[in-house]
């Protein structure tokens, strides 16, 4: 596709938010031997995405400028490297791109192979991305999703957008008691994903994050913003973790003086290491009805501010996807 342009959003600097968001042509890139390139038919817009812009999570994802944001993505192969060997133009796939390079706001993008799977009939395109709450819950958190293991106590926070209601239905495929927060419009919500209790985080009773029937948390996944480490400590039990999805400064100052103190009780920066196995657990586990994917609302490329004007909002029930309409 040597010489072909496609449209992309794109910003120049971290900030201005909606309005920092650029609409450009620029080359289709070309894959290197071990990339596809895809056609895209959806992404999805996560809160990281515009922290990254914001420059909340620069001392771990410093960005490069002009930078084309969002890292979920699915579409077509339209052109293969020279050692891909497992895809061919034409298959349907949902691929994980490079968190540091981007580029999921756009009508072509390169994926490399080991981040990449197919994606069956059953799933729709905007369905396959789900690593984030997975990582935090089988890694740090060490819950085991075939229900064995030790009964453990779970928190999530922001519990009814794009990675939260994921992370409620996937801890509950362990052998787990989960707590959420959300607003007080998506309580009911949150309770059909399986949580079994809810708070409104609007709420003196929901501010202080306590559990309703006592039990102190062994993990919290953790995705929202402006809670306090005061908050969460008298909350955990005696070696209990908040595991911080969107690390900011003051995490990662949590997170030093914790470990130089030898606290048992842990700040941890989730730092997301792909993995192609665990993308497609979460196709498998979709195709099988084990997951649920809720869509928010669907964006054209062309109405890419106004996702992130969504998600910047907070009050997203589910994924919110931007589709290019090729």
């Amino acid at each position: 596709m040597a010489g072909k342009v496609m449209h992309v959003v794109q910003y120049d600097s971290y900030g201005s938010g909606a309005a920092g968001l650029k609409y450009v042509e620029v080359p289709v890139p070309t894959p290197k031997k071990d990339e596809v390139l895809l056609k895209l038919e959806a992404t999805n817009t996560n809160p990281i995405d515009w922290k990254i812009q914001k420059g909340m999570l620069r001392p771990l994802l410093p960005t490069k400028f002009p930078f084309i944001p969002t890292i979920d993505v699915g579409g077509e192969v339209v052109e293969v490297g020279s050692n891909v060997k497992s895809f061919k133009a034409g298959d349907k796939v949902v691929a994980m791109l490079n968190a540091l390079n981007g580029g999921g706001l756009a009508e072509y993008a390169v994926a490399n192979e080991s981040l990449t799977v197919p994606r069956p009939a059953e799933v729709s395109t905007a369905e396959g991305a789900g690593l984030t709450a997975l990582q935090a819950l089988v890694n740090p958190a060490e819950v085991k999703l075939d229900g064995i293991g030790p009964r453990k106590n779970i928190l999530v926070t922001a519990a009814s957008g794009g990675v939260g209601h994921y992370a409620v239905q996937l801890a509950k495929l362990g052998n787990t008691h989960v707590t959420a927060t959300c607003g007080a419009c998506n309580i009911d919500f949150v309770k059909s994903l399986g949580a079994d209790e809810v708070l409104d985080y609007k709420t003196p009773e929901g501010a202080t994050l306590k559990s309703p029937s006592g039990p102190k948390y062994d993990a919290v996944i953790h995705y929202t913003i402006g809670i306090p480490w005061s908050t969460f400590e008298p909350n955990l039990s005696s070696s209990g973790k908040v595991i911080d999805i969107t690390p900011g400064v003051s995490a990662m100052w949590t997170f030093v003086v914790k470990k130089l103190t030898f606290s048992k009780k842990q700040l941890v920066p989730l730092v997301l290491i792909p993995k192609k196995e665990n993308l497609e657990l979460i196709v498998g586990l979709v195709k099988e009805g084990k997951l649920k994917t809720v869509i928010d609302s669907k964006f054209p490329l062309s109405k890419a501010d106004d996702a992130w004007i969504r998600s910047i909002d907070g009050h997203a029930t589910g994924k919110i996807v931007v589709e290019p309409l090729l």
